[in-house]
């Protein structure tokens, strides 16, 4: 098994090889604004990394947020365009859950808040219990401003760039802020395994901030409707 994992849905471009037991080799790069120049050469530089060529992989997972629009869809073009070459399964991981469980490979017991920036000062998240390096996601993932969630969970230890943001809404931050390629290949393998569906369903939660406009109103009225609106002269003589 060769998984290529990568993921888009943070501030992290973030990608790795995992050959269904370990992670053989993972690169990040932190850029908010540069996924579509970045991803590309992190691949190349990952598989030569761990000695595996394009034709070796076998499965692709990706994350599928939430996360911003533009972002996001860059990381799943890419898995989804290299499969659709090799013709293997791509495999679609919440990338929520790719921190909760680095954060459970990391050693963290018990309930968990992960909190990543969704911008327009809000947050999307999800919460979770970690037990004995496994995850059971207890929220499904959703977007509110940080002082909507409440106390008893906002108490939590958390997980991803929400308690940088907001230091005194998330007091109570660790060191896990953006996702780790490796640790969500870890989880794709897991799932692999066990025979889990995993589509590759985009996490958007809200719609993009980019819109199609609308058709422009005309200026001024039709050549034929204001025709018919312009006074029958004759008509008025007519009957005078």
């Amino acid at each position: 098994m060769r998984i290529l994992g990568m993921d888009t849905a943070t501030s992290a471009i973030t990608v790795a090889v995992h050959d269904g037991e370990q992670v053989l080799a993972a690169r990040s790069t932190v850029d908010a604004r540069r996924h579509t120049e970045l991803l590309a050469p992190l691949l190349i530089e990952v598989m030569a990394a761990a000695g595996t060529a394009p034709e070796e992989v076998t499965h692709v997972a990706v994350g599928t947020g939430p996360g911003p629009f533009t972002g996001l869809r860059v990381g799943l073009v890419t898995a989804q365009t290299f499969a659709h070459a090799r013709g293997i399964t791509v495999h679609g991981v919440c990338s929520l859950d790719a921190l909760a469980g680095a954060a459970a490979a990391g050693g963290h017991e018990g309930e968990l808040l992960v909190a990543t920036d969704a911008r327009r000062k809000e947050l999307y998240w999800a919460r979770y219990r970690c037990t004995d390096g496994a995850i059971q996601r207890l929220d499904d993932p959703a977007v509110d401003k940080p002082a909507e969630l409440p106390d008893a969970v906002r108490a939590l230890p958390t997980a991803g760039r929400g308690p940088l943001l907001y230091p005194e809404l998330l007091p109570h931050g660790t060191d896990l802020l953006d996702v780790d390629a490796g640790a969500l290949a870890t989880l794709a393998a897991q799932r692999i395994t066990a025979g889990e569906a995993m589509p590759v369903e985009p996490l958007y939660l809200r719609r993009p901030d980019a819109v199609v406009p609308s058709a422009p109103k005309p200026a001024t009225a039709p050549r034929q409707q204001q025709q018919r609106r312009r006074p029958d002269r004759r008509a008025e003589q007519a009957q005078q």
